[in-house]
């Protein structure tokens, strides 16, 4: 039966990922009444896991960076039994692995050593520099801090060609799904400094875990999902079979195109596709779940790990989960998958002929596009002039961080809306 007030709930969310949820939650221990309406059948949006056969196939390659500060307050880090990567990466150049220790959180020791042909003692010297640097400040601070791209702060600061295009194109490109670089410098220093201060890890239930927990708050029978939304106002929802929601308040929770679709928003940037192929093996073609960086400039994958080396749980016992990370224009092309598998049979051997594809996740809406010619890393108006909220990880930056950062600043935008009212 539907509420005997005038409206349906206090505050609708629309959209069950990150921001929505965390809004949505934010909302309900405040004491209000939220009905969370979602398109797709469960909650997490882009932060979803799938379980296919005993595999776990998070919905494209995402890692969760310990050291995020609001995620970290939100979320019962305990119970999402968190697995860490290896630290550092293997770089994979002049037809060779070689190992990258940790550059983040032992910048002195970052190119372990002078046989990797990666960068120079200069190159060294300035990840000690930048290091420092991306730690002095708040957060906040850093994200006031004056903006290039990611490529002419690296070049700015005297990195070699090399170390940028053997290390720092792959992994950051890997990162924003942006392999030219062209991201905000404030998000270079945002997740340098994330990478320094704690592990990079993957819950043992899949990425998708954080979105379960979120939601496992919400009172019962507020979340719905199968529900697609048609148009929104600052009091109004209509799904899409046709049926008028009504509430003091509307909150936009969706990805940006959404948003942009249903509002109307014009300060939404586009979104930085990628492609993500899932392999079964029965043997690891590494023993570590350490990151795997293509350094060499070309092949179409951009990243590689084997999720079961990093935790069991992704795969079932005697299998292994290996997954390979494709970005940009290359995603669109027919024969990418075939390109990828000759590529790591190059890295790898023949062993690969063996391995079974068993998924492709095609995202075309990754990451936010946050070059500074797209608007760059910026705070966005979290309402619009008539009075629609908009949470988002476009609203902030685009991360697990910046999701959950918007939802929550959102959440108390309307809470302090309604107890003025």
């Amino acid at each position: 039966g539907r509420p005997m007030s005038a409206y349906d709930a206090d505050v609708i969310v629309v959209g069950a990922g990150l921001a929505g949820l965390a809004c949505a939650r934010r909302l309900q221990r405040s004491g209000l009444q939220v009905l969370l309406v979602e398109a797709s059948d469960g909650p997490g949006g882009r932060v979803r896991t799938d379980s296919v056969d005993g595999f776990l196939l998070d919905r494209g390659f995402q890692v969760l960076l310990t050291a995020y500060p609001v995620t970290r307050a939100e979320l019962d880090f305990g119970r999402l039994d968190l697995r860490p990567f290896e630290p550092g990466a293997l770089v994979r150049t002049g037809g060779a692995f070689h190992r990258v220790s940790d550059p983040f959180r032992r910048p002195g020791a970052a190119l372990a050593t002078l046989r990797a042909p990666i960068g120079s003692w200069g190159d060294k010297r300035r990840v000690a520099q930048v290091a420092l640097r991306v730690r002095r400040g708040s957060l906040a601070e850093l994200f006031e801090r004056s903006e290039t791209s990611t490529l002419s702060y690296l070049a700015g600061r005297g990195f070699t060609d090399r170390m940028i295009d053997t290390f720092f194109r792959p992994f950051l490109g890997g990162v924003f799904l942006d392999p030219s670089l062209e991201t905000s410098s404030r998000m270079f220093e945002f997740v340098f400094r994330m990478f320094g201060e704690a592990s990079v890890a993957v819950p043992a239930r899949g990425m998708g875990a954080l979105s379960e927990q979120l939601a496992a708050d919400l009172r019962a029978g507020s979340l719905v999902p199968n529900s697609p939304v048609e148009s929104v106002s600052s009091t109004r929802v209509t799904l899409s079979g046709g049926e008028p929601l009504s509430a003091r308040a509307v909150v936009l929770a969706t990805d940006g195109p959404a948003a942009r679709r249903l509002a109307n928003l014009q300060d939404v940037p586009a979104y930085r596709p990628a492609l993500c192929l899932y392999y079964a093996a029965e043997e690891p073609p590494v023993e570590e779940g350490i990151l795997i960086l293509n350094g060499e400039g070309r092949g179409p994958v951009m990243n590689f790990t084997a999720m079961s080396r990093v935790s069991p749980t992704y795969a079932p016992p005697g299998q292994e989960l290996l997954s390979a990370t494709i970005l940009g224009g290359a995603i669109e092309r027919p024969e990418v998958r075939a390109e990828a598998r000759s590529q790591l049979r190059e890295w790898f051997g023949p062993a690969v002929d063996g391995w079974e594809e068993i998924a492709a996740y095609r995202i075309p809406v990754g990451l936010p596009d946050q070059s500074p010619r797209a608007g760059g890393v910026r705070a966005r108006p979290l309402c619009t002039d008539d009075g629609l909220f908009v949470a988002g990880d476009h609203r902030r930056h685009g991360s697990i961080e910046g999701a959950i950062v918007s939802g929550l600043e959102v959440a108390g935008a309307v809470r302090a809306r309604l107890t003025a009212a």
